[in-house]
């Protein structure tokens, strides 16, 4: 279809990008950028939707062989100002696309004996979060669980901060503590996996607890860090070492240390 005005689909597309009740009701995520449009096309986890573009004939012999290969059962070409103004780029990519993807439930999230789980708790930047979820891929993690009330793992920054991981990690949200804490009472008793910690006070630092799975490492909200109620959840707590005047890292940062310091561990 071809669209030169604000029209349906163009206001449907504004909306699954910025609202994500929108993007829940629509089962549809708006995905730009594209290193993040090849992961998610190559990932066996999404359903492909619309292909967006501007004048076809412009387009790169790529472009238009993704265009034409079938894999995308709607193609929106729009014109260049509405194409401008759908893109966060000063200088937008050839296509745009939607998708459907959804998180795995918790509770059928598939483990092995030995699950290397991250939790990440009320997760309020979108930088952060997709750093991160680009870290757990990096670093092999089985699993990735968002807890409470944060940002969604679909808001187009994330996907573009993860790099497309987003698309290629599995992920899970629990909605409250409660059932954070039953999920990981059974897999202590299936698989006696640690839960572990991270806080600028922490008793222990990685070389010295010795991680590796099973293992669930938490980290804390951006503002707040861990809560309470997780720190009485966690076996122990760890702290990264550091040397300067500052005293704490950046969320992303400080878990993909020690998502590192896991991953290191299983390749020796």
């Amino acid at each position: 279809m071809k669209i030169s005005g604000k029209n349906d689909i163009f206001q449907m597309l504004v909306a699954v990008k910025t609202n994500r009740h929108k993007r829940s009701r629509f089962d549809e995520i708006f995905v730009e950028g594209i290193e993040s449009i090849k992961q998610a096309m190559a990932s066996p986890h999404v359903v492909l939707k619309k292909i967006i573009y501007r004048n076809f004939s412009a387009l790169s012999d790529w472009a238009k062989k993704v265009i034409q290969n079938g894999a995308f059962p709607e193609r929106v070409e729009m014109t260049e100002d509405l194409y401008r103004e759908l893109s966060d780029k000063d200088e937008p990519a050839e296509i745009m696309i939607t998708l459907a993807c959804r998180k795995t439930p918790l509770e059928e999230a598939p483990l092995g004996a030995k699950p290397f789980i991250v939790v990440f708790d009320r997760p309020s930047d979108r930088g952060n979060l997709g750093s991160l979820i680009r870290s757990a891929n990096a670093f092999g993690v089985d699993l990735l669980v968002t807890l409470g009330h944060g940002v969604d793992v679909f808001e187009p920054k994330v996907i573009r901060s993860s790099l497309g991981a987003v698309f290629r990690t599995r992920i899970a949200h629990a909605q409250s503590m409660a059932e954070l804490e039953r999920w990981l009472g059974r897999l202590k008793r299936e698989t006696g996996l640690a839960v572990v910690g991270t806080d600028s006070s922490g008793e222990t630092t990685p070389g010295e607890a010795a991680l590796r799975p099973p293992v669930v490492l938490v980290i804390g909200n951006e503002a707040k860090g861990m809560s309470v109620g997780l720190k009485a959840l966690a076996d122990r707590l760890v702290r990264i070492p550091m040397r300067g005047d500052v005293n704490s890292l950046n969320a992303a940062c400080a878990g993909s240390i020690l998502l590192w310091e896991i991953f290191n561990s299983i390749s020796h």
